[in-house]
């Protein structure tokens, strides 16, 4: 019986100069940062990680305001920090997709440990309030966190999100301070300056994720989303006619 034989590859169709054609880059991977909606503490009320607290009837209609701007994009997994008000803000997305959200510890509200659940208007009359507004890196809260512990497992989650979903559109919702200090990161933003930075209530904040580095897309975005969709595909190219 003859041996079988293997056919070899094919070759690759050499370009005009004779060189082989370049290998295309690998697709980018879209990141979504999306903070959650309004809940009636939002504004008087530093809430942390307090438990307990929903998005009022106005916060529910921003998610599901945020959830028809998300509709029509490919997204592919929908993660959210896993308390109440972030939880519900990605199940009004994840609901437009067929999908359930995942929790992601490392995206949760900073740790402000003492502070969670005070007022405002009375943290800004302290000492660490100004540390926190001028030198965020040298802040740490008492009973909590510090600023740029929270900023590394934020960075140390999203990086372990893009890598799980190379090439997909990833939705990920988190708070305010988190997302401002991610954005600080990828963009080669210090710390001490992520103070400047607005991340409003239901905004969208992209970027993408690719072999040359990290771009920023959107920030503090409440307008269309259209463009953070696939390009469309190249056409064909048209066959020459015998002469």
């Amino acid at each position: 019986m003859p041996e079988a034989t293997t056919a070899p590859p094919a070759a690759e169709t050499p370009t005009p100069d004779g060189a082989a054609p370049p290998t295309p880059a690998p697709a980018a991977t879209r990141l979504v940062l999306a903070r959650h909606a309004v809940t009636a503490q939002t504004g008087p009320l530093l809430s942390g990680r307090l438990p307990g607290i929903p998005l009022s009837d106005e916060g529910r209609r921003q998610a599901d305001r945020l959830a028809e701007r998300l509709a029509g994009l490919p997204v592919a997994v929908v993660y959210a920090s896993p308390i109440e008000r972030t939880t519900e803000t990605a199940t009004a997305v994840a609901a437009r997709h067929g999908l359930t959200v995942q929790p992601l510890e490392g995206v949760l509200e900073a740790d402000y440990g003492d502070w969670a659940g005070q007022k405002l208007s009375e943290l800004a009359t302290t000492d660490l309030w100004k540390v926190v507004q001028r030198a965020p890196s040298r802040a740490s809260f008492p009973g909590g966190e510090s600023l740029a512990a929270m900023q590394a497992r934020m960075v140390a989650a999203l990086d372990a999100v893009v890598a799980a979903h190379p090439g997909e559109l990833v939705v990920v919702v988190s708070h305010a301070d988190p997302i401002k200090a991610a954005i600080a990161h990828y963009t080669g933003v210090h710390l001490d300056l992520f103070q400047r930075i607005m991340v409003s209530p239901a905004s969208v904040n992209a970027f993408a994720f690719s072999a040359h580095g990290v771009a920023l897309l959107k920030c503090n975005d409440t307008g269309s989303l259209e463009d953070l969709g696939p390009p469309p595909p190249a056409p064909a190219p048209a066959s020459e006619e015998p002469s």
